[in-house]
């Protein structure tokens, strides 16, 4: 089962290096794209020098998974941000998965690299969020093309794209979360917690009642 890793970049050159040097120890068949939403460092060469694909797209990590998604040619798609790294058998244990056709995708358990404080509290919490049926992108999202093709990808929104599609998701299949853990990075939260995880939660709850994801992101402006 062939897969396209679709990775959302924005000035990401500090990282690119070191997240493309951990794909190459996934086994399986796939591809790598980048697709850039307008970065002004060197994250485009550096991907270039790789001989990556890369896309650019507006900025938004919505409309950059939808372009980057339009060139894949993988049966499967997976959506990975920069600074989310993958287990070694994450493609196998996806093709095990998706081996059910009633399964149409699916995400990672996920823990909160390095020793901090900030990434110690976001392993706790993380798993009490999925108890609301949400789910990030920094998790790694996977997901069938035909589904993918079907739901017409992510909407344009600026935030909370990656809980919308997995809501939506939701509706075409049975939607997995893979007791293998992937590790991110707690660096938005790092040095103020509580401020960013305080309004990150505000966020959240206007979300949940419905408010539009284009006001929510004015206000998310401070954390980016």
């Amino acid at each position: 089962m062939f897969t396209s890793i679709i990775i959302p970049t924005l000035n990401e050159e500090k990282i690119i290096d070191e997240l493309l040097d951990s794909l190459t120890s996934l086994k399986g068949d796939f591809e790598i794209i980048i697709a850039d939403g307008g970065s002004a460092d060197r994250t485009v060469s550096l991907a270039q020098n790789r001989d990556l694909p890369v896309v650019e797209a507006p900025p938004g990590r919505g409309s950059q998974m939808n372009v980057g998604a339009n060139i894949a040619r993988g049966e499967v798609l997976l959506f990975l941000h920069a600074d989310t790294r993958l287990p070694e058998n994450a493609l196998s244990e996806i093709e095990k998965c998706l081996s059910n056709y009633r399964i149409c995708g699916g995400n990672f358990s996920l823990i909160f690299g390095g020793d901090s404080p900030e990434a110690r509290l976001l392993t706790i919490i993380y798993p009490f969020l999925r108890l609301g049926g949400m789910c990030y992108g920094d998790s790694a999202i996977f997901v069938r093309r035909q589904t993918f093709v079907a739901l017409a990808g992510y909407r344009d929104y600026p935030l909370f794209e990656d809980c919308d599609f997995y809501r939506r998701m939701k509706r075409c299949g049975k939607v997995i979360r893979l007791p293998l853990f992937a590790v991110t990075s707690s660096r938005r939260f790092e040095g103020r917690f509580i401020r960013t995880f305080a309004l990150w939660s505000l966020l959240q709850i206007l979300y949940w009642l419905g408010a539009d994801p284009h006001l929510l992101n004015r206000l998310y402006q401070p954390i980016r």
